[in-house]
């Protein structure tokens, strides 16, 4: 099967990845940052949901599949050096990381540590019962 040729502009490193950021496309806030290999991005295109690479599990994570809290994409774009992928999604749930809180990035550095800035939403436990893998 040949790769559709806007596959092609994508700068995948020696790894097969790409950087992926997920945005809520209403508030502009950047929710995560994730990889996505070929075939996730061109299953986020078919699905219109997020579709990662967790390299942790080594194998394809669609966002959600576990907690419910999936992604669906509203627009993508590569920037201009072609080696990171913008998705603007609308997360449902308003959960996106698996802490429990709206976005990854709840850790804002004051005067030399991390402090945590977003509330916990819902308990790991509750999401995932018990098994934090998500």
């Amino acid at each position: 099967m040949n790769a559709p040729s806007w596959l092609e502009a994508v700068k995948f490193d020696d790894r097969g990845l790409v950087a992926a950021i997920a945005q809520d496309a209403d508030s502009g806030q950047v929710l995560m940052l994730a990889w996505m290999n070929r075939e996730a991005l061109l299953e986020t295109v078919r699905l219109g949901e997020a579709v990662y690479y967790s390299r942790s599990r080594q194998r394809l994570w669609h966002k959600g599949e576990r907690s419910g809290h999936t992604q669906t994409v509203k627009d993508i774009r590569l920037d201009c050096d072609g080696d990171t992928v913008l998705m603007q999604v609308e997360q449902h749930g308003g959960i996106a990381c698996h802490t429990g809180r709206a976005r990854c990035l709840f850790r804002r550095l004051e005067a030399g540590t991390w402090k945590s800035t977003d509330p916990v939403l819902a308990s790991p436990e509750s999401i995932y019962g018990g098994d934090n893998d998500r």
